[in-house]
């Protein structure tokens, strides 16, 4: 059987992490929602990411900022009060960056910064010019 999704969207909170049995583990919501007219769709999928992918994600994403997530769809089911309740949480596999750099900018001192108008960092005077390799 197949159990793949592909899904882009907006975080809905910044994302946090917990330690769960030594391990750690991130939790977020994502959000879509797509408009023609008066008539809005919006689409809520709350997501889990493990160990060195939560630190990532915990480390690099905010709030309102979008990605592109890619992972498998699972049915978490519990009681509460007598009450079964159950959820459908999106298991991630990976996480890319989306949007605009602008519209997705950190003030994170640890997230890489492009130094010139093009994106490119400027090299600084005196580096040797031969390349790395023969």
């Amino acid at each position: 059987m197949l159990n793949k999704v592909t899904y882009q969207g907006r975080f809905t909170a910044d994302p946090e992490i917990k330690d769960v049995g030594g391990f750690a583990l991130c939790e977020f919501t994502i959000a879509w929602s797509e408009k023609y007219k008066d008539n809005e769709k919006k689409c809520f999928l709350r997501c889990k990411a493990w160990r060195s992918q939560a630190d990532h994600i915990v480390k690099y994403f905010k709030k309102g900022q979008e990605c592109v997530i890619e992972g498998q769809l699972l049915t978490e089911q519990w009681e509460k009060d007598g009450n079964k309740q159950s959820r459908t949480v999106c298991n991630i596999e990976k996480i890319h960056f989306a949007g605009s750099k602008a519209s997705n900018s950190s003030n994170d001192e640890t997230a890489p910064a492009a130094t010139s108008e093009d994106g490119f960092m400027k090299i600084p005077e005196g580096v040797d010019e031969e390349l790395p390799f023969s």
